[in-house]
């Protein structure tokens, strides 16, 4: 509708004498705006992902409200608008899949509206890592707040958290749980709207926001719903004010040593596995890659100091309790580039410097900590050349350095098909393979490698055995499970030429992880492999010809920051 310009604009638009100006400022006083308000600088956009298709996000309209009355205090123009939102529980093949979708939309939102900065409003996992993709491409000022992970509930005198829905899953199967009781479990599992209330991967998002300078300090483990939150949300406000005074972009905030903080940050609470692969999308907005190599040399210095479940006993409040990232940042201090600049303005070391130090089990010390090294650590070998990942903080430790023969599922519906075929010979030291589950594979890479230990060895009493996939699994689930397999079995990866008995190696301490068959039968197995067929239509296809491998984050290869080499998306 503009009449004279068609370039993207900033919020100067809303205050312009000419017609343009005037076209912004009637539609606002439509709705019911004042004269005064609608020339009001600066406008902020509030990005809302909102949605009754995803519950972990239900709390956001009301931290809409309190986010509007921070900016409005501090002398800005708020204006709210929804996004594509992603709830994991609720699309199909997984929220990976939609997660540049929704970077997209954000970016082109931002990018294409008259805003001067930005509010992100996130939530279930995929949410915040899109978010802040699309925002950095964008490049307005930019500050995120989280949704908050919802209370525990309780069944019976037993604490439940999300987590525990794996091990009561196991139970249903083996007989352990009635269905009566398994019904009665339904109504109390979740106990209120927030994010899973345990170190998932919205969890493990929102606490990488904070430490990359785009949430406010102490933000990210504040309860859902909680008074706590709402003053975070109106401070949130009032601070992206500021922000967009300053001009101060987030490109110049999320720096490679931000990300570094934000890695090492993730390795020591025993963050999601799914962290890595949005970590490496992050880094190649700004034309930046973490690498294999760089985050096994950070997993081998950075002790797990945190102590919360999936990965320990104590609860997610307990954290928070303990002082959240701002007590995490203190205890790696030495390790931490505390010249990093926080979203409220000072350098870590300034907010490091005033966090008492709270004793409790659930977050240890650098010096006594939970582990050594960090809770994910990354493999790569014959079977991984391009790398792998293992939640080491919550596998069985005897499972770390292990050598068994392969059983291998060729995606999720012969997995349930043979998984408790009496005619599949398994044992407790047999590696369970589930392939063709990865980016292009999945597509999207689901959250299906938490393979599931068959019933006859779960009644046998066998809790977990060594999981190989390249797939993704919930920040959620635990085991020794072998994520993110690169190059995946759908492009010809060496997963795709493993068979039933193949001996595969893992020693999680040197950081390997071996097909253990002669390099002439592979070759001879490789040329009868058969070519995929590519999707015939919208975004399946431009996903398959363009997503690149977890290793560089599962972008779109037209996304990255100029200058980075991406792979192709085929091998």
């Amino acid at each position: 509708m503009s009449q004279e310009s068609i370039k993207r604009s900033t919020g100067a638009a809303f205050s312009e004498t000419g017609t343009d100006g005037m076209i912004l400022r009637t539609f606002m006083r439509g709705m019911g705006y004042s004269a005064d308000l609608v020339r009001r600088r600066p406008v902020i956009g509030i990005a809302n992902s909102w949605s009754e298709l995803n519950p972990c996000n239900a709390g956001l309209r009301d931290l809409a409200a309190d986010v509007k009355r921070g900016i409005l205090a501090a002398g800005g123009f708020p204006l709210e608008f929804p996004t594509v939102s992603l709830g994991e529980p609720f699309v199909r093949p997984t929220t990976l899949y939609l997660r540049n979708l929704m970077a997209m939309d954000v970016e082109e939102m931002i990018a294409s509206t008259p805003l001067d900065g930005v509010v992100l409003l996130g939530g279930c996992d995929k949410t915040i890592p899109a978010q802040i993709m699309g925002a950095l491409s964008a490049d307005k000022p930019t500050i995120t707040l989280a949704a908050g992970p919802r209370p525990t509930a309780r069944w019976r005198d037993r604490v439940l958290t999300i987590d525990d829905l794996w091990s009561l899953a196991d139970a249903r199967r083996s007989g352990e749980l009635t269905e009566s009781e398994w019904e009665g479990i339904e109504g109390c599992l979740n106990g209120g709207v927030g994010t899973c209330n345990v170190m998932g991967t919205a969890t493990t998002m929102a606490m990488v926001a904070e430490t990359l300078g785009l949430a406010l300090p102490g933000s990210a483990l504040l309860p859902a719903g909680s008074a706590g939150r709402s003053d975070a949300a109106e401070r949130t406000g009032a601070r992206v004010v500021a922000l967009a005074r300053d001009g101060t972009r987030p490109s110049e905030v999320v720096t490679r040593a931000a990300l570094e903080n934000a890695l090492r940050v993730v390795l020591a609470v025993g963050g999601s596995t799914n962290a890595i692969i949005h970590l490496e999308a992050l880094a190649g907005r700004i034309g930046q890659r973490l690498g294999v190599d760089r985050i096994t040399e950070l997993s081998q210095s950075t002790p797990l100091l945190a102590d919360v479940r999936p990965s320990g006993p104590h609860l997610l409040e307990d954290l928070h309790v303990a002082g959240g990232v701002p007590a995490v940042a203190r205890e790696l201090a030495t390790q931490f580039d505390l010249t990093q600049v926080t979203a409220s303005g000072e350098p870590w070391g300034v907010v490091v410097d005033r966090t008492p130090r709270v004793e409790s089990p659930a977050l240890r010390t650098f010096h006594q900590p939970t582990q050594p090294a960090g809770g994910i650590v990354a493999l790569r070998g014959t079977l991984a050349p391009g790398g792998a990942v293992l939640k080491r903080s919550a596998a069985d430790a005897a499972l770390l350095k292990h050598r068994g023969p392969a059983v291998v599922f060729d995606g999720v519906a012969e997995l349930h098909a043979r998984i408790d075929d009496l005619a599949v010979v398994i044992d407790a030291d047999s590696v369970l393979v589930l392939r063709g589950v990865g980016p292009v594979g999945g597509p999207g890479m689901p959250e299906v490698g938490a393979i599931p230990i068959p019933t006859r060895l779960l009644t046998a009493g066998v809790r977990d055995m060594l999981r190989i996939s390249d797939a993704r699994m919930s920040g959620t689930a635990s085991g020794a499970v072998v994520l993110h397999v690169t190059p995946e079995a759908a492009i010809g990866g060496p997963l795709a030429l493993v068979r039933d008995g193949d001996l595969i190696e893992i020693d999680a301490d040197e950081g390997r992880l071996d097909l253990i068959v002669d390099a002439a039968e592979l070759a001879r197995r490789r040329d009868q492999l058969g070519a995929r067929v590519t999707p015939g239509r919208g975004y399946g296809r431009m996903h398959e010809l363009h997503v690149l491998q977890a290793d560089e984050g599962c972008d779109f290869d037209f996304l990255v920051g100029q200058g980075l080499d991406v792979s192709p998306p085929s091998t």
